[in-house]
């Protein structure tokens, strides 16, 4: 998780793409993985970049395993599309 900074009590990274139709297609592949973890980020899209930041609320809004693992999976699809 090299790429991910903890702040804030937040796990946080933003993901560059080629274009906004690349972070679109990203994003829409996340959600699944989001939505089977049933941990849901904050995050926003400007053109090209995602900006995602993961938190527990059920854990007093800090950072956990839960978070850690959903940030592994998003890495991991990152990656995928990467290459």
């Amino acid at each position: 998780m090299k790429n991910w900074i903890e702040i804030d009590n937040k796990l946080s990274r933003t993901f560059e793409f080629d274009d906004f139709t690349q972070a679109l297609s990203w994003m829409a592949e996340a959600g699944l993985i989001i939505e089977r973890h049933n941990h849901h980020p904050e995050w926003s899209n400007v053109y090209n970049k995602v900006l995602v930041n993961l938190c527990t609320h059920d854990a007093g809004n800090t950072v956990t395993d839960k978070d850690r693992k959903l940030a592994i999976e998003l890495e991991n699809l990152y990656q995928k599309k990467r290459t």
